[in-house]
């Protein structure tokens, strides 16, 4: 399951590069697939379909482990104790329960406990003014830990800085006598300055349908380049001006580019 998730992550990011690549290859300078600005990598695991309602009607909270939060291990210093996603209808993942207090759950992110990046939103227990902030292409921002029994660890280092996007720098594979864990490094990046071509996406999804929550979208965005004046680049793949792109049936996978409107 879990290298069945990473390679939908390759496969997104080999079809990203093809369409920056593909647009005129006598005006553009080819960039490696490590670059930052060549793509938006980002690393998600979701593992029970159990759930209830917080206080708030429209967001449905789910547990990584168990069902209930007094199931979820203790987390441990900046380990992110929620993901919030907000892409559509919000809904949240707990993923360990705070110490002396409980894990946000407000959708704003400016409540003192969210670190963001595009449409989600990285709860920790801890105030984030606490964090300092990374230096572009450098400091490593968080950590995504998968242990041998697909349980995940989120680890906070710093946050990056406004108007940046965080993207996979490094993937680590370790083992153990319980099996194979990963460990996967993420960076910051500024948001990229590109101007959109005619005809060019200024932007691509990556749709995968949750086995496990079969009313859940996941949901990685890559914005490619800014739209001319007066236009905007879809925020929704199913916005007027997105064209379904291509189905990868395996991971129940399929991409959407949407162009300047």
């Amino acid at each position: 399951m879990l290298l069945k998730m990473f390679s939908t992550q390759l496969i997104f990011l080999a079809y990203t590069l093809k369409v920056i690549i593909a647009r005129n290859l006598e005006d553009i300078i080819y960039e490696d697939t490590t670059h930052p600005n060549s793509v938006y990598s980002q690393f998600s695991k979701h593992s029970n379909n159990n759930f209830h309602h917080n206080n708030n009607k429209d967001l449905r909270i789910f547990f990584q482990t168990g069902n209930s939060e007094s199931d979820l291990p203790v987390c441990s210093p900046y380990s992110v104790c929620g993901k919030l996603d907000t892409y559509a209808s919000p809904w949240m993942e707990q993923q360990c329960r705070c110490p002396s207090s409980s894990c946000s759950m407000s959708t704003h992110a400016h409540d003192g406990h969210s670190i963001s990046d595009r449409t989600k939103q990285y709860k920790i227990c801890e105030p984030v003014k606490r964090l300092k902030r990374c230096k572009y292409f450098r400091d490593v921002t968080w950590t995504n830990i998968v242990y041998p029994d697909n349980s995940t660890q989120q680890i906070m280092h710093c946050r990056c800085p406004k108007n940046s996007v965080a993207y996979l720098v490094k993937r680590h594979t370790y083992e153990t006598e319980g099996g194979v864990g990963y460990q996967f490094s993420f960076a910051c990046s500024p948001q990229t300055k590109l101007k959109c071509q005619r005809k060019e996406p200024c932007r691509l999804f990556s749709v995968k349908k949750s086995t496990g929550r079969p009313d859940v979208d996941e949901v990685t965005m890559s914005t490619l380049c800014s739209c001319p004046h007066n236009h905007r680049c879809p925020k929704h793949h199913l916005d007027v001006g997105v064209v379904p792109g291509r189905i990868y049936s395996e991971d129940v996978v399929r991409t959407y580019s949407g162009y300047c409107m």
